[in-house]
């Protein structure tokens, strides 16, 4: 969430960032300093109004011991109309506040200077592109025949129990799965993120701390009865974990991972798209978050772009770096970075990870601050990426790997896997 100042100091800067992601933002902008003015305005009033009670009820006590009844009571009588004013100007305040607080919530992160300008996926900048292409046979398969010739994923099987995009992996497409999971994690942990294990249910708090909520509400399956939320990311209760925590300044920064299954409605998809594993409302992902310092944020985002990039170029697959126009990017992002592999049987590219810096925004909602060298609060930064989501990394090995024998397994997961081909 945006903070007032940042909206105060330049109001004009603050639209034209906004535009920036497609956004206008003018008449929010301007609801927004007016409800503040007359919070401020409110807020003043009722400070002078308690004074003055908390005044005359002192003198009413003065009185009373001078004997002086007649004018103790007259004041009692003016103490009981400040009180009656302090009530209600705590309403109006209240509701002032409520206001002031559900427009902010509307407003998306500001877009960093080098995001660009851009409404669509087709605008995004590329920024790295490395093509290692592998020699296929003739006519290769796309993946949801691999997966049905060598009896690794079940598509049908996953509907019956629940529905389409929910598949059941199979054999050695499970392991193959735990494998993936198991060397992401490893890879992460050896860069020194700390392992967690979050729940995969969170509460509304939570989902509000990371921005999903209200933002993507109908795309997060809801567990009514108890209003819990199925995680879309781990990130959402990762990063909670330090909701409502003032961390020191020597605790940065902090880095963690996590796996989870993933849960995504993803309302409306449909076409060759989202055939097989291309999108899924259930998948499995592995995450890496770092809370940081305001000033070394943007070296940190480097520095998870250029992790996820190892573990990518360590599966072999041809793939390419993009920097989101402002269009294309989420409510929450300041910056964004996504990776896609390159899937020689569909020739498309798919989406494998996006790494985002939120700068103060996610913190704002979370109250996650730090005390700086003078032992004043501030807003921590907040980072996340895939490291990685593994249905788009499997249709992309099974696709690009295939031959005549059988499906290749890339050298580093072979420890994890057990098995050198699937055949």
């Amino acid at each position: 969430m945006l903070t007032i100042k940042q909206i105060r100091d330049d109001r004009a800067a603050a639209v034209r960032k906004l535009a920036k992601k497609g956004v206008d933002a003018a008449p929010v902008v301007d609801r927004i300093l007016e409800l503040d003015d007359r919070r401020k305005a409110l807020q003043a009033e009722l400070d002078e109004t308690l004074a003055s009670q908390n005044k005359a009820a002192k003198e009413i006590g003065a009185l009373m011991g001078q004997g002086r009844r007649d004018e103790a009571d007259e004041r009692k009588r003016f103490v009981a109309d400040l009180k009656e004013k302090s009530a209600r100007l705590q309403d109006e305040s209240k509701t002032v506040q409520e206001e002031l607080q559900a427009a902010l919530v509307t407003l998306p992160n500001f877009p960093a200077e080098i995001v660009p300008e851009g409404k669509t996926a087709e605008d995004n900048l590329v920024v790295k592109l490395v093509e290692n292409y592998t020699q296929l046979p003739e006519n290769p398969l796309p993946h949801w025949e691999l997966a049905r010739k060598y009896d690794i994923i079940d598509f049908d099987l996953g509907v019956k129990l629940t529905g389409a995009g929910f598949p059941v992996y199979k054999g050695k497409g499970a392991r193959l799965q735990r494998a993936l999971i198991n060397y992401f994690l490893d890879c992460n942990t050896r860069a020194g993120y700390q392992e967690v294990e979050p729940p995969v249910m969170v509460n509304e708090a939570s989902g509000f701390g990371t921005g999903q909520l209200p933002d993507k509400e109908g795309q997060m399956y809801h567990a009514t009865v108890d209003n819990f939320y199925l995680v879309p990311t781990a990130e959402v209760p990762v990063t909670n974990i330090f909701r409502d925590v003032i961390l020191d300044k020597s605790d940065f920064p902090v880095k963690m991972t996590a796996y989870t299954p993933c849960f995504r409605r993803e309302a409306g998809s449909y076409g060759k798209d989202v055939r097989g594993l291309n999108r899924l409302h259930q998948f499995d992902k592995v995450e890496i978050v770092q809370l940081s310092l305001p000033e070394t944020s943007y070296e940190a985002l480097d520095g998870m772009v250029a992790h996820v990039e190892g573990i990518v170029q360590s599966l072999g697959l041809p793939y390419r770096i993009l920097r989101l126009c402002g269009g294309d990017m989420s409510f929450t992002s300041a910056l964004t970075y996504d990776f896609e592999v390159y899937s020689e049987a569909q020739k498309r590219w798919l989406e494998v990870s996006s790494v985002s810096n939120f700068e103060s925004f996610q913190a704002n909602r979370l109250k996650l601050r730090y005390r700086d060298d003078d032992k004043k609060t501030q807003l921590a930064h907040t980072l996340n990426g895939s490291s990685l989501a593994l249905p788009r990394i499997v249709a992309a090995l099974l696709e690009n790997n295939q031959t005549p024998e059988g499906i290749r397994i890339p050298e580093v997961l072979v420890p994890y896997t057990g098995f050198e081909m699937i055949d």
